[in-house]
């Protein structure tokens, strides 16, 4: 396995899910949640992120209709065995993901974990009741608690995020909407504050936890890339399985190209696809006559052999540190 080759240990695991639209009646395309194109049927795959060395480490496809986390452990048992080896220091996840059984299955394997919490009204109502706060800057808040939510085998800790709109104009996050209805509330506390909840087995420092689950959202910029760059979402078969397999092999292709980028750009930004495409492959030259026969030179700058040497003196495993 590609991974088993790389010096690197101790990663850090993103999962996510995505909706990719279709525009036809392809097996396993239903109608579900589909934020740009409402009542369009869908493939909704899931994918899992090596984020420290920006790999794809397993990719599913599933139904249009399914939640986030429908089929997760088994696609979580699966990604664990491809990077066997391997330790996961750290799992992070979205709402979608947390349930009673993925943190317990997580847990079980002694890995530290930050996940988003749902808001549900039980929640909203203890955050409500929440005196006592840190400031973190102008107009955000951090506390944290010992919660159990709806459907957990036990209370676990939570970090909650708070940010008024008044002073941060781009706050994210939910509002207390289950108070709405209720007399006698806090006006600022319910419609001008947004709020995050986030569920964690570390001991860390609230702030801590909170700037790890930030560093979540590359798992959405590499979702971006292989829609975009990569077209992820234009391989769709009539047949179920080889629409996975197409999107499987996608993911290989990503993996090789990063691992391109890595050992060829070390100490450089990642460039995309497209960068990458113009610098290294699609290589400039000119036609040229010379005693009545055309010509195409193609001489080579310095700076493109060295790209090269990189590769040519790499040695398995790989490190990829720079």
């Amino acid at each position: 396995m590609v991974f088993e080759q790389l010096q690197f240990d101790n990663y850090t695991l993103d999962v996510d899910s995505s909706v990719i639209t279709r525009y036809g009646e392809q097996e396993g395309s239903k109608r579900g949640y589909n934020p740009q194109k409402r009542g369009r049927n869908s493939h909704h795959p899931l994918f899992a992120f090596v984020n420290d060395i920006r790999m794809v480490a397993n990719c599913w496809n599933r139904s249009g209709n399914t939640s986030s986390s429908n089929n997760c452990i088994h696609f979580l048992e699966e990604t664990f065995s491809i990077l066997k080896n391997k330790k996961v220091g750290l799992f992070r996840a979205d709402s979608g993901f947390c349930s009673e059984a993925i943190l317990k299955f997580i847990e079980d394997k002694k890995i530290a974990y930050v996940m988003s919490c749902k808001l549900y009204a039980n929640l909203q109502s203890s955050i409500y009741s929440i005196d006592k706060w840190q400031a973190l800057g102008m107009g955000i808040w951090i506390t944290e608690m010992e919660f159990k939510q709806g459907g957990w085998s036990k209370p676990r800790r939570i970090i909650i995020i708070k940010q008024q709109e008044e002073i941060r104009k781009r706050a994210t996050g939910k509002r207390l909407t289950s108070l709405f209805k209720l007399e006698d509330i806090d006006q600022d506390k319910v419609y001008k504050t947004r709020y995050h909840a986030f569920v964690t087995n570390q001991d860390l420092p609230a702030n801590e936890i909170w700037e790890q689950y930030k560093r979540r959202g590359d798992a959405e910029n590499r979702i971006k890339e292989l829609k975009e760059d990569f077209g992820v979402q234009g391989f769709c078969m009539d047949d179920f399985c080889a629409t996975e397999t197409a999107m499987r092999f996608v993911m290989v292709a990503y993996n090789l190209m990063s691992l391109f980028r890595q050992l060829t750009l070390q100490k450089q930004p990642t460039p995309t696809l497209a960068t990458l495409r113009f610098n290294c492959f699609a290589v400039g030259s000119w036609i040229e006559s010379n005693v009545l026969k055309m010509s195409v030179p193609l001489k080579r700058r310095q700076w493109y052999d060295s790209l090269f040497s990189f590769i040519e003196n790499t040695k398995l495993p790989l490190s990829l540190t720079g």
